[in-house]
This record gives structure tokens, C-alpha cells and sequence, in this order.
């Protein structure tokens, strides 16, 4: 399953590729939101090979989760690979230079069970696809709009 959408920025791309791949912010943000959140790498700077373990609740459950940064070019691309209950994810983010100022952020998320379980989950998602689509793309359009009025916190 596989979402994706594109939205265009009024920020140079270097400022966009550099709020993404703050991950010390990010990580600070998951942990506002109530996860335990631990670094299981050792790299001082982002690169390749950085991860993450990450515990929460979610649907009365508690959900374990691994990410590692599998790809990093700034300030054009990243890509993160995650497992979650058998559930394996990748995420794509391409920046495309469209004039200094103006910046085009492509994100894909695709998932890919490996569990009869996960398989079931991921059946359950596809009923609801057009709805989840809909709020990938708002929370990326939410993301430029609030990178253009400097607002985005994370």
C-alpha cells in the first residue's frame, strides 16, 4: 500500500532540507506527544545508519517501532526505513529546486506487510485508503504552508 503526494513551497530548499533532517527536533517532538523515543546509533551528524526505537500507545496497544535512515543527499532526498509489528514502511522525501525561492516536496510512504496479522491490518487500511490519503496530504500541505509563514514547529 502506497501513499504519496507533492506539494510546492515558498522556501528555498535548502531551509526545507534542513527543518526535515533536524532530528534532534523531531525526536523532541515524538517525545512531547507522549513516546519513549531512544537513538540506537552512535553517528554524531545525519547520515546513513542513524536509528531510532520508538515505544507508544496506539489503539489501546503498546507499538514498538525501529527506523533507520537508510538514505541522505542534501538537500535533495532522504529516505527512512520502519518495522512495526510486522509491518515494514519506507518513506521517500525528494526536494526539487523549482527557483531560489520556491521548493517542490514529493513524500511516498509505502507499506508492505510481513505478517498474516499485518496483512489483515493492512486490508483494514485499504477500506479506509481514500480518507488516509486525504489526510497524508493535508498534513504535508499543513507542513508548506507552515514552513512558508515560519510557523512549523515540529
Amino acid at each position: 500500500m502506497k501513499f504519496s503526494t507533492k506539494e510546492d513551497i515558498a522556501v528555498p530548499i535548502e531551509e526545507v532540507f534542513a527543518v526535515i533532517s533536524d532530528f534532534g527536533k523531531m525526536e523532541r517532538a515524538a517525545l512531547r506527544r507522549g513516546a519513549d523515543l531512544t537513538r540506537t546509533d552512535t553517528l554524531t551528524d545525519p547520515a546513513p545508519g542513524m536509528a531510532w526505537s520508538t515505544r507508544f500507545d496506539f489503539r489501546g496497544k503498546q507499538r514498538h517501532v525501529q527506523t533507520e535512515l537508510t538514505g541522505f543527499t542534501p538537500p535533495e532526498w532522504m529516505t527512512l526505513r520502519s518495522s512495526v509489528s510486522g509491518l515494514d514502511g519506507v518513506t521517500e522525501i525528494e526536494l526539487l529546486r523549482l527557483s531560489p525561492r520556491q521548493t517542490r516536496i514529493a513524500v511516498a510512504v509505502e507499506l508492505r506487510p510481513q505478517t498474516l496479522s499485518a496483512r489483515v491490518f493492512l486490508q483494514t487500511l485499504r477500506l479506509a485508503k481514500a480518507k488516509l490519503s486525504n489526510k497524508f496530504k493535508s498534513g504535508v500541505a499543513r507542513f508548506a504552508r507552515e514552513m512558508e509563514a515560519g510557523t512549523f514547529r515540529g
